[in-house]
């Protein structure tokens, strides 16, 4: 007989809707709303534009470090895939979640380069939304791999 299960219904619930906002977000990050983009916190200069653009790369080679490292084990979701190991070699030697803070600092260098009230509230709704996933990821992640405490004791960024 098939049984309801309201606890995992709800925890995919979450997962998906992380998920959608964490995509919708850094979509926001390439529409130009122009009245939106005119707010801005101060005055922007070449060197604010420069920093932004070095943190922005920076951010995107260790997402793909991060994204070589995962392999087969990548996935949008905070749950690990079902035959999924736990990942603790390059990037994440250093780092818990790398591809994680990379778009948040990716989202900070594009307001750094903008100085926008537009651009720091993404970078703000980015940060909540991932701070949300890596809890609910954690929380799977030491569920299913015995050795994850040690890791995360370890590892703590």
């Amino acid at each position: 007989m098939f049984k309801f299960n309201s606890k995992g219904l709800f925890e995919s619930s979450n997962e998906i809707i992380l998920v959608f906002f964490q995509f919708l977000i850094i979509s926001l990050h390439f529409i130009k709303f122009e009245f939106l983009h005119k707010i801005q916190i101060i005055q922007n200069n070449s060197i604010f534009s420069l920093l932004g653009f070095i943190i922005i790369i920076i951010a995107s080679i260790i997402i793909f470090l991060a994204i070589k490292d995962l392999g087969s084990n990548l996935s949008p979701f905070p749950k690990p895939i079902s035959n999924g190991n736990l990942v603790t070699s390059g990037v994440y030697r250093f780092i818990r979640h790398p591809m994680y803070y990379s778009l948040i600092l990716i989202s900070l260098g594009f307001f750094i380069i903008n100085l926008s009230f537009y651009y720091l509230c993404l970078t703000i709704s980015l940060t909540l939304v991932i701070k949300f996933k890596i809890t609910l990821e954690e929380k799977y992640l030491k569920n299913k791999f015995k050795n994850y405490l040690f890791y995360k004791d370890k590892v703590k960024f």
